[in-house]
């Protein structure tokens, strides 16, 4: 039995027996992995910790605040505008019962008719005191109707009208002319320009004695745009061209004292 086991000695033992660093030692893969495992997970945390600006971030915007204020000047502009339309569809037909509305206007506005210009929101209400006054006096019957109203553009309206009166003269039948009323518009959709152009008049013709049927065919020829005047101013005279030359009288007297509309009780 001694023969068999070898004679293990005190020295030899301790050889066989291992100690941590000897078990490290000997993977040296496992030992490098150990050491090295908790580096990259503090630099992803690292990494992950700081803000990077994206392109969105780095492009120029636009302060918001001055994108609010185009914004609501444009939704005055609209308001504005549909307040026009809806105010000149109710005051036109009543224009010469009652005042216009003019908070729709500009202190600045101009007037333009094929003969005249006019400049400032006092001229601009004296004209229209002018058509009602001295339409009752020359006119039994006098209205003015809204044919169509429509845009051109944007910043343009435009209305259609026709104007028809009954002459207080028995001698003189009714007569009625069209028009337009082009009215320009601010980019706050007040209104600084209104413009009346495009007139076709449909006066009645005095005729003179005729001799003959033919005489009569040939005194009225047909026309699609009557002119105002058949002959010189002097040679040809109506409540038309007394009203037109009373209102404009009006408006060319410097000084001019406003009457109130309750004076004024024709019937």
């Amino acid at each position: 039995m001694a023969f068999l086991l070898p004679n293990l000695s005190p020295s030899l033992l301790s050889r066989t027996k291992s100690s941590p660093k000897d078990k490290i030692s000997r993977h040296p893969i496992i030992a490098k992995h150990n050491s090295v495992s908790l580096y990259p997970l503090a630099l992803s945390s690292a990494v992950t910790s700081l803000q990077i600006p994206t392109l969105q971030d780095a492009q120029v915007k636009t302060p918001p605040g001055a994108q609010d204020n185009k914004q609501h000047e444009k939704d005055d502009f609209y308001v504005n505008l549909g307040l026009a339309v809806r105010t000149l569809r109710e005051d036109l037909p009543l224009l010469f019962a009652r005042d216009l509305n003019y908070d729709i206007y500009r202190d600045d506005i101009t007037f333009v008719d094929p003969l005249n210009t006019f400049t400032g929101i006092e001229n601009y209400k004296l004209i229209f005191w002018a058509l009602r006054f001295h339409g009752r006096i020359l006119f039994r019957e006098i209205s003015l109707g809204v044919l169509r109203i429509w845009q051109p553009s944007e910043n343009v309206i435009l209305i259609r009208w026709n104007l028809r009166a009954v002459p207080r003269v028995p001698w003189e039948a009714e007569g009625q002319f069209q028009g337009n009323s082009r009215y320009k518009l601010d980019r706050n959709g007040k209104i600084y320009e209104h413009k009346v152009d495009n007139l076709a008049f449909n006066f009645p013709q005095p005729l003179k004695p005729a001799a003959s049927v033919l005489d009569l065919v040939t005194a009225c020829p047909a026309s699609p745009n009557p002119t105002f005047l058949w002959g010189p101013v002097d040679a040809y005279s109506s409540s038309w061209v007394e009203f037109y030359r009373a209102v404009r009288e009006t408006l060319n007297q410097e000084g001019y004292l406003h009457v109130q509309d309750g004076l004024v009780t024709c019937s």
